[in-house]
Parts: structure tokens; C-alpha cells; sequence
């Protein structure tokens, strides 16, 4: 189907397939571009768990383009969502121009509503000149990247550096490589994941990460001695090396794996040339946030749009917070193995 309105902009819906030279060229291209735009999410997510792309491309009478990658999540109980994107931080149209933007959003709406969804949404790197009001407590943090590691390594807090040094004197060294270390860093991810109450990925989904986006997908692994203790995942998007995923054993935390682990890996962004390292995003003001913070990153606004469908009510805050209070707790006390193993089946449906 496709549709134009009086702005000249024409929104068609699209195989990820056979937009994707179109898709990575435009957001190779697009400063509002996020690693959630990426195309290699389209063959991720469908194949981590099976949801339905619902992607979007749009063009103007001056030949403009627009894209706007969007998921159908089919929820058991609670109904279905169309998000853009889950499980990533951004997402949201990647277009030239505003109206190229409004028009994608309005087709997604109307699609959302034929494909039966009582909520759309939408997470952003730009606010969106639409009638919905913004979430904007989520922040994503970036560190800006000199071309000498060194030259940073100067720049950083006498806290960090020494934190760093406690690791290196602890005997604590890093590995980096591909595939062959996923289930190093799933063993320890899991059982951070269990700890903070919350369900894990499954590993098919970080394995079709790491296929889709090959050489611009590395692991890194910390070690003591010959025991792994944690490690990261890291790909590359433009200039841009981000980790979206990172944990360490808890009992090693007295050594300081994790600022030794994200130093090595900022370390060898400047070493490849990238210009910026995203940490992810963020709760301004919590725990990582201020992790964040200690090496230099700056805030990168995220704008999250929830966009209520049909006569869909939005249940009070308060009651929501404490369900979902009370489930972390419970996960918390969870077996391992049975987080494990139960962990993918219901983090298929958590979108955020």
C-alpha cells in the first residue's frame, strides 16, 4: 500500500530485503542516523525471534527520501505492539526533511492499526513534530574519540586512570575476538541479567547479531589469569563504535574488570579510526549513568514516543511500578539455569 498527502510525500511499506542498498546508503549517509537504523536488525530480529519487520520507505516530490524500520511484536495477554525499534536504544524515521518524517509516522500509525496493535513506539534521536508528547528521561552517552588513545588516556579522571592501573596490577588482561567467545561473554551476561531481576536474551539472538554485522562486530573477554570474568559486545555503525551489551562476575567487581574492560575496547577505537564511542543509553542520574559520565561522555538526547492506538487505556503508573517491582524481585531469586532457559522466551516480548 501507498499513500501521499498534501506535502507530495509518498510512504510505501517495503521488504527490508529489497531496501536494504536504498537503507544503507541513506543511513550511512543521515547525521540522525542510529545504530538502531542499521539493516542488519531487520534479519536479527526475525531471526533471534521471529518478529514481523513492519519497515516503512517514503519519498517527496524533490525525490527525498525517508526510511523508518519498525517491528510487529504479538504479545500473548497484553496485546500487540509495533515498535521502532526494539531492543535497540533508537530508532524512529530516518529522513531528510520533517515532513518526510511526519509522513512515515502517520503511515506507520495507520499500518499499526490494520496489523491489530494497541500501541506504537517510537524512540528517537530528534523530536518529532507530531502531536504526542515525548518521554525524556533516557539520555544516550557518547564519548568523543581522539585519533591517539594516549591523547585521551591524558584527559581522563585521576580516578579512572587508577581504576584502570588497580585492574592491569590485579593481573586482570583483555582478549578480543568474534563468535567463538559468545559463550564466554553469555555465561556471565546471563547471570548479571538474573541479578539486576531481569530476563536475558537468547544466544541465537547474539549469534545472529554477530553474523549479521561480521567484521563490524567484536567481543571482548577480561580475564584473570586463565578465567574469563565478564566481557562486552561492540559493533560499528558509520564513525561510531557502540556497546550495547556488557557485564562482569560480581565477586571480581573489587578489581575494577569493568573499567579495564571498556578502556582496552575505547582503546582500540581510537586505534581504527572511529570518531565517537557510544556507551548506550541511560536513566539520567542512575548508577550507569554516572559510570558514564566519569570517562567523558556527554549526553545524547533520546526522545521516546508511546503512541496509544484505538480506545487502548493506559494503566496508572503507580500499579504498573510496583508489578513490575515485584516481578524483578522474584527474577532475582530465580535458579540460574532455569533464567536461562526461561529468560529468551519472555524477553522475546519485552521490546525496551
Amino acid at each position: 500500500m501507498t499513500s501521499a498527502n498534501e506535502s507530495g510525500v509518498r510512504v510505501s511499506r517495503v521488504l527490508p530485503e529489497a531496501a536494504w542498498g536504498t537503507w544503507q546508503r541513506l543511513t550511512g549517509t543521515m547525521s540522525q542516523s542510529h545504530l538502531a537504523h542499521a539493516p542488519e536488525w531487520a534479519t536479527v530480529i526475525r531471526q533471534g525471534y521471529g518478529h514481523d519487520p513492519l519497515y516503512l520507505a517514503a519519498e517527496d516530490d524533490a525525490g527525498d527520501l525517508g526510511l523508518l524500520p519498525a517491528f510487529i511484536v504479538r504479545r500473548p495477554l497484553v496485546g500487540t505492539i509495533v515498535t521502532s525499534m526494539p531492543f535497540l536504544d533508537g530508532g524512529g524515521p530516518c529522513a531528510c526533511s520533517a515532513a518526510l518524517a511526519s509522513g512515515l509516522v502517520r503511515h506507520l500509525l495507520v499500518e499499526a492499526q490494520r496489523e491489530g496493535a494497541n500501541v506504537v513506539e517510537l524512540r528517537c534521536a530528534q523530536r518529532l513534530e507530531i502531536a504526542w508528547e515525548p518521554m525524556e528521561h533516557k539520555v544516550n552517552m557518547v564519548l568523543a574519540l581522539p585519533a591517539d588513545a594516549a591523547t585521551l588516556w591524558g584527559q581522563l579522571d585521576r580516578s579512572v586512570r587508577n581504576q584502570v592501573r588497580k585492574a592491569e596490577r590485579a593481573g586482570l588482561s583483555i582478549e578480543f575476538g568474534g563468535t567463538e567467545r559468545l559463550d564466554e561473554f553469555y555465561r556471565f551476561f546471563t547471570a548479571r541479567m538474573r541479578d539486576l531481576g531481569s530476563p536475558v536474551h537468547g544466544r541465537e539472538f547474539f549469534r545472529a547479531t554477530l553474523d549479521a554485522f561480521g567484521n563490524r562486530a567484536r567481543i571482548a573477554v577480561v580475564r584473570k589469569g586463565q578465567t574469563s570474568i565478564g566481557g562486552l559486545i561492540a559493533l560499528a555503525f558509520k564513525d561510531i563504535l557502540a556497546v550495547p551489551w556488557a557485564s562482569c562476575a560480581k565477586e571480581y567487581f573489587a578489581l575494577c574488570p569493568n573499567m579495564l574492560l571498556y578502556w582496552e575496547t575505547i582503546r582500540s577505537g581510537c586505534r581504527d579510526g572511529f570518531q565517537q564511542f557510544d556507551f548506550g543509553r541511560s536513566t539520567r542520574g542512575s548508577g550507569t549513568y554516572r559510570f558514564k559520565r566519569q570517562w567523558g561522555a556527554v549526553e545524547s538526547p533520546l526522545f521516546w514516543y508511546t503512541i496509544p492506538l484505538g480506545r487502548r487505556k493506559r494503566r496508572p503508573a503507580g500499579n504498573g511500578g510496583r508489578t513490575a517491582t515485584g516481578l524483578v524481585g522474584l527474577w532475582r531469586h530465580m535458579p540460574l539455569s532455569f533464567t536461562r532457559r526461561v529468560g529468551p522466551r519472555v524477553r522475546k516480548y519485552l521490546v525496551q
